[in-house]
């Protein structure tokens, strides 16, 4: 029981709850106020009505009683009061004596009055001391007689009444189920938000592939699991990716550490001298060189990743930029044995960080003419191609080559940093070029695809327009 009442106390106090709870209270004030005022309007309809009917019935018996016997006047009441119904009568001489009628005697709330009022009555033929309600009015029949007529309105108190406790029971059910509708809102609402605590508690404690279940219902609490999904999804692939780099750097940078080291040392031991001295150097320079490249690159795409560079975003052609980066590899491309490509559309206005995008670019080419070259075979040179346009309601360049290509099973791997396939392992690289495409790409709400050039690759890099990001 008392886990019970420690759950509904639990429910109560959960903002559903409150919002569900204010909800009703409000309904059940305006319902209030509508209902109260349908019964004013209809309790006053009804009462005009009496008034008016008592008023044309007085007029009448007033042009009745003019003129006319008194005995046959009082005749003529008796006769009314005979019929049954509501109507009430009392005629009676100047004396107050009764002459007619089916009043016992003249309520005292009207026996002075000159307008009537609201009255307790008894009726003839009623048991003694019955007394109900009514309205009456005095009717100026001549001054040797005194008229009062009114009408039996305790019906219309009863339906009055009875109109008046349905709506309280009715009210009352309405804010009984209005609670229990809170309470139930309000723990279901509980309940979900302690399925989204319990599966924060596991991410927290490790157990990073945790999902908050999507009930299905699109509602508001769905879509904020979607989002949060998104974001765990996110933050997974990060801590993945940092696990990757990592590895990787533990993996792929302690060979040419191990290099750098052994040739220091080769230099050290060489009998020559000063010759061999500087030789060691140099060589050790350039693995150094390399050794920094590869890390530029890792703080490039970690700055990329952590979208701090979208301050430096501008506008501008993204045809001219493919045309210019590609123009500074057509030379190294002829060195190559190969042909060099450019097809660009004028007026492809995008809105992104130009020395980013650039970059991306010049590392496509500089991919696609490295793994050209391997193919370059026979009179006629293999081609690299590199295009910019419009795909739709989207911009997109592309390089493609005439290398070994990427099987289709291996493409989403290639994409990741460090990640170098057999085919490229004779290739001098560090396996971050594609990833930094990719970083890039995500920057700026875009996408890479790798597809098949048969033979060879072509990777296809889509962004928005700029009249889209504005």
């Amino acid at each position: 029981m008392t886990a019970l009442s420690d759950l509904v106390f639990k429910t109560m106090a959960t903002q559903a709850f409150r919002l569900a709870a204010a909800s009703a209270a409000a309904f059940l004030v305006v319902s209030a106020l509508i209902v109260g005022t349908l019964f004013w309007q209809t309790n006053t309809l009804l009462t005009d009505h009496v008034v008016d009917e008592l008023r044309g019935e007085a007029a009448e018996l007033a042009r009745e009683a003019t003129g006319s016997d008194p005995v046959a006047f009082a005749e003529r009441i008796r006769l009314r009061s005979l019929t049954t119904g509501s109507s009430l009568y009392f005629l009676s001489d100047s004396a107050g004596k009764k002459l007619a009628g089916n009043l016992r005697s003249v309520p005292p709330e009207i026996a002075d009055s000159r307008t009537g009022g609201v009255i307790r009555f008894e009726r003839d033929g009623d048991p003694l001391g019955i007394e109900r309600t009514g309205v009456a009015i005095p009717v100026t029949v001549g001054s040797s007689q005194r008229l009062f007529i009114g009408r039996d309105i305790e019906e219309q108190l009863a339906l009055a009444a009875r109109i008046k406790r349905t709506f309280l029971w009715g009210f009352g059910a309405l804010a009984f189920a209005a609670v229990i509708a809170g309470i139930a809102v309000g723990r279901s609402v509980l309940h979900r938000i302690e399925t989204i605590n319990a599966t924060t508690r596991s991410i927290m404690a490790g157990d990073l592939s945790r999902r908050i279940p999507v009930k299905g219902s699109n509602d508001e609490l769905d879509e904020l699991a979607q989002s949060l999904n998104g974001m765990l999804d996110r933050i997974e692939q990060l801590m993945n990716g940092l696990r990757e780099v990592s590895d990787n750097i533990a993996h792929d940078l302690k060979t040419p550490l191990n290099r750098l080291r052994n040739s220091a040392e080769a230099a050290l031991r060489d009998s020559r001298g000063e010759e061999a001295y500087r030789e060691g150097l140099e060589a050790t320079i350039e693995k150094a060189d390399d050794l920094i490249k590869t890390f530029n690159a890792l703080l490039l795409i970690a700055r990329l990743e952590a979208g701090v560079v979208e301050e430096s975003a501008e506008e501008f052609d993204l045809g001219r930029l493919v045309c210019d980066v590609a123009e500074l590899y057509e030379p190294v491309a002829e060195e190559a044995g190969l042909a060099l490509t450019i097809e660009a559309e004028d007026g492809i206005r995008i809105r992104a960080n130009r020395q980013l995008v650039g970059q991306a670019v010049a590392n496509l080419a500089d991919n696609a003419i490295k793994y050209s070259a391997q193919t370059a075979r026979g009179p006629a040179p293999a081609v690299v191609s590199v295009k910019a346009g419009r795909n739709g309601a989207s911009a997109q360049f592309s390089v493609a080559d005439r290398g070994p290509g990427i099987d289709a099973k291996d493409r989403d791997r290639a994409l990741r940093r460090f990640v170098r396939l057999e085919k490229s392992r004779t290739q001098p690289g560090t396996g971050l070029g594609l990833s930094l495409v990719a970083a890039v790409a995500r920057l700026h709400h875009g996408a890479v695809r790798l597809e098949d050039n048969d033979p060879g690759l072509r990777v296809v890099v889509t962004l928005p327009l700029a009249a889209q990001t504005n």
